[in-house]
């Protein structure tokens, strides 16, 4: 591959968190009703719902914020108790979560990948800032297909994780 390096760049960080965006989307239409994301089996910590506010909430605040200025301010408790959100309204959130992430990598230099983020109360390189917020989202994103699954009796996946998304 041509013009590759060593470590990731934002680009590789900005391929990945759309896709992974595209596929939460997707994810949280597949539900069949408004009321299905809210279901809450037992054994299961959050619901599909929960996961989405929470991701949204968590990219928004660490990478539209914080990184590209936003000024979003994060509500971290609401992720967690808001309930009854529709699907068309988690759905839009998630598009709105997508734009300011794309906008906030679109403006991140390269030479800023080596700075200083914090997250929690850990500070580290913005590299491996955005490598955790991607794991992050893919970890979530997969509880999020077991949830919907689950609820719905559905074995079909969403398409998820595909790598045509992020092959140059």
């Amino acid at each position: 591959m041509s013009g590759a390096t060593s470590a990731l760049n934002v680009r590789d960080f900005a391929l990945v968190i759309a896709r992974d965006l595209a596929s939460l989307r997707a994810e949280i239409l597949s539900y069949p009703d408004d009321e299905a994301p809210w279901a809450l089996p037992p054994g299961a910590p959050n619901s599909g719902g929960t996961l989405v506010l929470h991701l949204c909430g968590n990219l928004r605040h660490f990478v539209g914020a914080g990184l590209g200025g936003s000024g979003y301010v994060r509500d971290r408790e609401a992720e967690f108790n808001t309930r009854g959100t529709t699907r068309a309204e988690l759905a839009a959130l998630v598009h709105v979560t997508a734009a300011e992430v794309a906008l906030a990598l679109d403006a991140l230099s390269e030479r800023r990948l080596d700075d200083a983020m914090t997250i929690g109360t850990s500070t580290l390189p913005v590299r491996r800032g955005l490598l955790h917020l991607a794991t992050h989202l893919a970890y979530h994103l997969g509880q999020l297909d077991y949830h919907r699954r689950l609820v719905t009796g559905e074995a079909h996946g969403v398409g998820a994780m595909g790598l045509t998304a992020i092959v140059d």
